[in-house]
C-alpha cells in the first residue's frame, strides 16, 4: 500500500467511525478506530512523508477526517494542524468540540497522543 492509499485508509476509516457511532454502534465504530490508529502508525513509520501524506487530509471533504488528521499530526507539526483545528471549533456538534477540546489541551501544554 503506497502513502496516499494509507491516507485513504485512515480517512474512510475516520468516516466509518463517526457514520458508526451516529448510527449508534459503538462496536462498529471501535473496529473503524482500530483501521485509522493502524494506518497512522504506516504512516508514521513513513517518516516525513508519511506525515505529507496524512497532512493531505486538512483539506478532506469531510470535517471529522480534517480534524482527525489533525489531532493525530498536532505533536509534529502544532503550526499546520492548529488552524484546521480553530476552524472546526468555530461551528457546533461533537467534531467541532473534539477540535476545541485538542486545542484546549495544546495551550495548557498538556496535549499528548497516545496511541500505542
Amino acid at each position: 500500500m503506497n502513502l496516499r492509499e494509507l491516507a485513504e485508509e485512515f480517512a474512510e476509516n475516520v468516516a466509518a467511525q463517526t457514520d458508526a457511532i451516529w448510527s449508534g454502534n459503538a462496536r462498529k465504530g471501535n473496529r473503524h478506530a482500530k483501521r485509522y490508529i493502524a494506518a497512522f502508525k504506516k504512516l508514521r513509520e513513513q517518516g516525513e512523508a508519511g506525515m505529507d501524506a496524512l497532512a493531505e487530509l486538512f483539506t478532506h471533504s469531510r470535517m471529522d477526517v480534517r480534524v482527525k488528521a489533525a489531532i493525530y499530526l498536532l505533536s509534529e507539526r502544532p503550526a499546520d494542524a492548529r488552524p484546521v483545528l480553530e476552524e472546526a471549533a468555530k461551528s457546533e456538534g461533537m467534531i467541532p468540540f473534539e477540535a476545541s477540546q485538542a486545542l484546549k489541551y495544546l495551550n495548557e501544554g498538556t496535549w499528548y497522543l497516545d496511541i500505542e
